[in-house]
């Protein structure tokens, strides 16, 4: 191993930072799948019946050239009626589609103004873009309108895009949507959305936040599928011209070999689930209200309104050892870290799902409670 690499793994080690990986063990309360998806018996059914219709495992190479299958097309044309877009575009993950949104669609000339709590995959994206990128305060819309106005008045003439998170992933809190949507509106911005942490928990059918915007003109939606929808791979909801723009310029879709049309089958029948089972999300709605009323009561966490509820504990030591006491009393919950959160701000990332019971997070609070006293003893 080269050296400069060692002392960097050291530097995190000593830091509280050190990665590894770790095998899924005790009761979740830290994966994504928020509705229970990811290993239910309606998906594994759908596989087996697509397996027997013949759906291949593999695609055999980029949609461009031989890769494109009818699952790909069939899944495409089930999202966009689904969510309420002109058209969809399937992507391998929402990393990948992320990334080819931002490096391919904002222009030489253009402006990007992205949330500074955006996901890691749009700053890979807007590093490739040929746009400029300016980072504004969490959820502050008014950040958002003086940046492009004071662009504009400096003599900005290209397209400014909007980038934002509808439900953030780290924090468990909302965009304001309709005043960035008014704002996009105003200064003829395109608005992208990243749905990825409230598609199947939040708006009618589980259509996301945004569900009231999906079909504008003026604005690109992307609902990742390995999250509640319990499979893998992502969808970028839009105007055709966007998907046109995407299927001939967008080099992260061009040139990846295409999603295993076995998942895009799959993924179809997760979203004829999120229309069809409204009842998984009132579930997880109760589940979440109550370890909302549990949280607090028994502790000084303040609940964050949604299924991902961040236990802000500050430095990365006693986050890691708060996350190991909980871990040894067989819950599966993780610390996150700097770069991942902002300095001063490691936590643990509770997520609720339909995997655990009202008993189950009655206990963990306990034992969040409990670990807490005994580090102030």
């Amino acid at each position: 191993m080269p050296a400069n690499h060692e002392r960097a793994l050291d530097a995190l080690l000593r830091r509280g930072r050190l990665r590894t990986l770790e095998t899924a063990h005790g009761i979740d309360f830290t994966s994504n799948d928020y509705l229970g998806l990811a290993q239910s018996r309606e998906l594994t059914q759908a596989v087996e019946q697509a397996i027997a219709r013949g759906v291949p495992v593999g695609a055999g190479g980029s949609r461009l050239l031989r890769g494109n299958h009818h699952e790909h097309e069939a899944l495409e044309q089930e999202a966009a009626r689904f969510f309420g877009g002109e058209t969809a575009l399937f992507f391998g993950g929402g990393f990948i589609a992320n990334s080819a949104l931002l490096s391919t669609l904002p222009s030489r000339g253009d402006l990007i103004v992205y949330d500074e709590y955006i996901h890691a995959s749009a700053h890979d994206g807007m590093r490739l873009s040929k746009a400029n990128a300016i980072s504004v305060r969490h959820n502050d819309a008014q950040a958002f309108e003086e940046t492009i106005a004071s662009w504009r008045r400096d003599g900005g003439t290209g397209q400014p895009w909007i980038v934002i998170e509808s439900l953030y992933s780290m924090d468990g809190d909302r965009a304001p949507i309709r005043d960035l949507a008014d704002i996009a509106q105003r200064h003829d911005a395109m608005l992208i959305i990243d749905e990825a942490h409230a598609t199947g928990v939040f708006g009618p059918s589980g259509r996301g936040l945004a569900a009231d915007l999906e079909g504008s003109d003026n604005v690109i939606s992307l609902h990742t599928c390995g999250k509640a929808l319990g499979v893998m791979g992502a969808l970028v909801i839009g105007p055709r011209v966007i998907r046109d723009f995407l299927v001939n310029r967008g080099r992260p879709f061009i040139y990846a070999t295409a999603p295993s049309p076995l998942i895009a089958a799959t993924v179809r029948a997760a979203i004829e689930i999120c229309r069809t089972q409204p009842e998984r999300r009132e579930r997880l709605m109760n589940l979440v209200a109550h370890a909302e009323r549990e949280l607090k009561a028994k502790t000084r966490f303040v609940p964050s309104g949604s299924q991902i509820l961040p236990l802000v504990v500050g430095g990365d030591v006693p986050a890691v050892a708060l996350a190991k006491s909980m871990q040894s009393r067989g819950y599966d919950i993780r610390a996150i870290r700097p770069p991942t959160v902002p300095e001063g701000t490691s936590r643990l990332r509770l997520t609720i799902t339909l995997n655990v019971d009202e008993t189950q997070i009655t206990r963990l609070v306990d034992d969040i409670a409990a670990a807490q006293a005994e580090n102030a003893a």
